[in-house]
């Protein structure tokens, strides 16, 4: 069916609508209280679009919808779409996938507190996001501090006769000697959580009646470790300031704006006491107001932390999404939860402070990403005086092997842009021709598959013959590594005079002395141990290395899961995809809990208790 026809029966209902491109991407998803209206708008030969607009629909081939319920319902699908699919022409929270969390693992008899980077529906509770991997460790270590957790690495503590060292500092209660009952052990974990919520003042509270209780028990030792607690709690409530003299539990939000970036500081308000802050950087902001990206950010932000507060103060007005994420936030809080855009007053002035604060950290970060531009032009100024190149080289590209003991060989392309790793532009390949441990021949045929495909990628796009967002090989690199010695090189260099490229400098970079090979030169060249020049092609062949190992396990695994899990009931292609794009690989498979597992897309509970107990009772 033509997109115009498709167009024209999209109903009048709530729901999310999806455009992809040629190649079936996913390029945009939004939501609408009138599918009809909202798709149907966007192709009137009336409408006036921004520039960033006029480009997406000009790569818009196809439309898909989803019918929901309602506008909430809409709006909780299309952030899941965007966290999912990351449109390229949505407003994206940067690097959103890496952000670190604090974990609590509720589910577990003795619960945990960990640092993770995958938020997964598994019973725990997660607190963050935080932007900095300093302050999750920095907390971490002020909650161990003060509250004696258990930090093994087992889901359930492995019972011993004599308990660990950290206990033995009062850093541990002690659950794998039977020291402590699961009741009261929660008890402190419940307290972590009213910390990390930011209600210390609850906290306090519950602590002080425990003393007291202690000590009316004549239980003077208790009540001294209760004590040090409460002094350290009391100690970070010190440190933060006094926003108000009520009580309010608040997230304060504003933003600073750049061309094609922006900044948005969160300021939390806990308790009327201003316990930290986090900043986040949006890309893709081109174009859009200021109520838009403000917008995007809130419905984002929201999906990925486990605290909503009362109110939630906002730099700038968000018009008619405000009742929508209103009643959204209400009902994930169930209590009432209000966003406001103060005018004047004290919050007005808690709003101005958090916007003075996204200025600054935006220009710092650009200030940042200048020097580094320069920096890394200048490092390639210097890479081409100490290999004697004609000028510098804007795209260098390293090659490197990776096998078992010749099996499974594969290989790595990692490529270096203007000096920055320019990671869309990697590229891995399978060999195909070569049996057995021969690193020279997988690179002959390797470089062979690279520049065979550029050629004829290059007269297709001569011809018109072929898009250009198809060719994948059609650049040519200014420079060409190879990891290894004088042998790889000339495997290279052969084929490199086979096909006509010869022209391009290339040079083995031998691991062990950090020797470099040029072809014609009997003696290798040595850089200086400081050289800049060096540590950049340091950096690119460790880069090859890594995605090159990546692959290589990647694929090993899958091998393995495949004929492992064959022989598991209930569990066919789709479900072994599935668990290995959640947890990655076997290992994490066979340690992920029974809840973990049934969260994996694609599985339910009858399917995940086959593959636990496979792994957990076979012999």
């Amino acid at each position: 069916m033509q997109l115009d026809e498709k167009i024209k029966l999209v109903p009048a209902r709530p729901g999310v609508y999806l455009y992809r491109d040629a190649a079936g991407k996913i390029i945009y998803v939004g939501k609408a209280v009138s599918l009809k209206h909202r798709v149907r708008s966007y192709f009137r030969p009336s409408a006036h679009h921004q520039p960033r607009t006029k480009l997406m629909l000009g790569k818009v081939e196809d439309l898909d919808f989803i019918v929901t319920d309602s506008e909430v319902e809409a709006l909780i699908l299309e952030q899941n779409l965007i966290k999912e699919k990351r449109p390229r022409y949505n407003v994206l929270l940067k690097d959103d996938k890496s952000y670190p969390y604090l974990k609590v693992t509720l589910t577990e008899t003795y619960p945990r507190v960990q640092i993770t980077r995958r938020r997964i529906k598994d019973g725990a509770r997660y607190f963050g996001p935080y932007t900095r991997v300093g302050a999750v460790n920095e907390t971490l270590r002020l909650l161990k501090k003060i509250f004696p957790f258990r930090s093994c690495g087992k889901r359930e503590p492995v019972p011993r006769s004599r308990p660990c060292l950290n206990h033995h500092i009062k850093r541990c209660l002690g659950p794998c000697c039977g020291l402590v009952d699961s009741e009261a052990y929660r008890a402190m974990i419940n307290e972590v959580c009213l910390f990390l919520e930011g209600r210390q003042d609850d906290l306090i509270k519950q602590l002080s009646a425990k003393m007291a209780e202690a000590a009316d028990r004549l239980e003077f030792e208790r009540a001294a470790v209760l004590r040090d607690q409460l002094q350290a709690v009391q100690e970070v409530i010190e440190k933060q300031k006094i926003i108000s003299g009520g009580f309010e539990d608040q997230d304060v939000m504003a933003m600073a704006m750049a061309f094609d970036e922006a900044c948005i500081m969160v300021f939390f308000v806990r308790g009327g006491k201003l316990i930290g802050r986090e900043h986040f950087m949006l890309k893709g902001t081109q174009d859009l107001n200021r109520s838009e990206v403000i917008a995007a950010f809130v419905k984002q932000y929201f999906t990925s932390v486990d605290f909503i507060p009362r109110e939630v103060l906002l730099s700038e007005d968000i018009g008619e999404e405000k009742a929508v994420i209103e009643e959204w936030l209400t009902g994930a809080k169930k209590a009432k939860v209000c966003i406001k855009t103060p005018k004047r007053g004290r919050k007005k002035k808690l709003v101005e402070l958090a916007a003075k604060n996204a200025l600054l950290t935006l220009e710092q970060a650009q200030s940042s990403k200048t020097a580094r531009r320069d920096e890394a032009l200048e490092d390639l100024e210097k890479l081409s005086v100490a290999l004697g190149l004609k000028r510098p080289p804007q795209r260098v590209e390293c090659y490197d092997i990776s096998n078992t003991q010749g099996s499974g060989s594969v290989a790595s392309m990692a490529v270096l842009e203007g000096g920055k790793p320019s990671k869309d532009q990697y590229r891995r390949f399978k060999i195909r021709t070569v049996v057995g441990p021969d690193d020279y021949a997988s690179l002959q045929e390797v470089i062979r598959r690279r520049f065979t495909r550029a050629r004829e990628e290059r007269e297709l796009l001569r011809t018109g013959q072929m898009p250009s967002k198809d060719a994948r090989f059609h650049r040519l690199p200014d420079l060409l590594i190879v990891d290894g010695g004088k042998g790889q090189l000339s495997a290279v260099r052969q084929v490199m005079h086979e096909l006509g490229v010869a022209g391009i400098p290339a040079f083995g970079l031998a691991k062990e002395d950090e020797l470099l090979f040029a072809e014609g030169r009997p003696d290798p060249l040595v850089l200086p141990e400081d050289s800049r020049a060096l540590h950049l092609l340091q950096r690119l062949r460790d880069e090859a290395h890594r995605f090159a190992i990546t692959y290589h396990r990647g694929l090993r695994d899958k091998t393995g899961l495949k004929s492992l899990l064959d022989e598991v009931e209930g569990v066919g292609t789709v479900r072994r995809r599935s668990l290995l794009k959640t947890f990655g690989c076997l290992a994490a498979i066979e340690q992920a809990s029974l809840e973990e597992l049934a969260a994996a897309g694609g599985m339910n509970k009858n399917a995940a208790r086959a593959v636990y107990e496979f792994f957990h009772n076979k012999v």
